[in-house]
């Protein structure tokens, strides 16, 4: 399972990559509006995957990956529309709730994110990924509220819930898209979310005018959300929705690690035991080892690949060696191996 521990890798990687947005974000957010900056935010992803997009463009390197077409509209109209409403979710119940009850419940996008892509998307998650998403969820509430003895329910908290269920579909569309070039998705995403969150910036009147904060912000976007959700999506292909979700709340500790440095914070205990449970939560994910018969029915489609896989056995008139894309069709195949929720095991359990 080489794959998917390389899928497991990259997927932390992204955590960490966003991790660094929040203390930065903090200090950004002196000059920057909230609603201003996650608009920037998006868009120095947009801006500076394009930039990426457009030096590959220019150098002619061999086109590798699958483009999105019309088929996929739905998802990419679904991702941008999920990624302008949780933020405005998650603000309105700021209004109305205590940090730490938003702290405490923003950590239910795990468990959205796994419910609706085992319910609705047929994901399948064995026991041992149950025992991983509990652990890392109870490490990352853990991490996020001090004091338990403050939370409370309120009309606020649905808003913070209603916004996490908004990011669960969110990651699922995006799961649904992850055959397709990564650059072109997080292009799409950072212009659509951006623009989509710079109108509601506009409408609360919410401006700067510091032209160096503003950059700072774009770069902090093209860095921690641009590159974050590229490896994101990498990790989607091989892991699943749901188990990149669970990886991916690794975020919360990178970035108290950074104001540990950045703010001369100090290690409290609380860090230390989520820590652990954490790590034991990476390991059952980690082992999980899910292998039976099962089917593979006809079916036609792009992305890249190559034909070590065994489950790529077309023949076509170019060489077809190493990685390559273009539209294929699957004979149907029955067999066992070890495997995981990719594209080509949606088969039902």
């Amino acid at each position: 399972m080489k794959k998917n521990k390389t899928a497991i890798s990259i997927a932390i990687l992204a955590a960490a990559l966003f991790g660094i947005s929040s203390p930065l974000s903090k200090l950004l957010l002196e000059e920057i509006p909230p609603t201003l900056m996650a608009a920037l935010l998006y868009l120095g992803a947009g801006f500076g995957m394009l930039t990426i997009n457009i030096v590959k463009a220019l150098s002619k390197s061999e086109q590798i990956e699958a483009k999105m077409t019309k088929k996929e509209m739905p998802y990419i109209l679904g991702m941008i529309i999920l990624d302008v409403a949780a933020p405005v979710c998650l603000m309105i119940g700021l209004t109305m709730t205590t940090s730490a009850n938003v702290s405490l419940l923003s950590n239910f996008e795990i468990v959205a994110t796994s419910l609706i892509a085992l319910l609705i998307f047929k994901e399948a998650i064995g026991k041992r990924m149950w025992i991983a998403i509990s652990l890392i969820t109870l490490a990352s509430i853990i991490l996020s509220v001090e004091d338990l003895t403050s939370f409370s329910f309120s009309n606020g908290s649905i808003f913070v819930i209603l916004a996490c269920i908004c990011w669960g579909f969110e990651n699922n569309c995006t799961r649904r898209l992850s055959l397709k070039d990564p650059l072109q998705i997080v292009v799409v995403k950072g212009f659509g979310s951006g623009v989509g969150s710079l109108i509601i910036a506009l409408a609360l009147k919410q401006y700067s005018t510091n032209a160096l904060y503003l950059l700072m912000a774009l770069v902090l976007g093209f860095v921690s959300y641009g590159l974050s959700i590229y490896f994101y999506i990498i990790a989607q292909r091989e892991l699943g929705a749901a188990r990149t979700s669970a990886y991916y709340a690794v975020a919360p500790f990178t970035g108290v690690l950074f104001s540990i440095i950045l703010f001369g914070q100090h290690i409290t205990l609380s860090f230390v035991i989520a820590l652990i449970i954490m790590i034991m939560g990476a390991y059952f994910g980690g082992v999980e080892h899910h292998k039976h018969l099962h089917t593979h029915e006809e079916g036609t489609h792009e992305h890249r690949h190559n034909h070590e896989d065994h489950h790529h056995t077309h023949s076509h008139d170019c060489k077809g060696e190493g990685e390559h894309s273009h539209v294929h069709t699957h004979e149907k195949i029955e067999h066992a191996h070890a495997h995981t929720p990719d594209m080509h095991h949606v088969h039902s359990h």
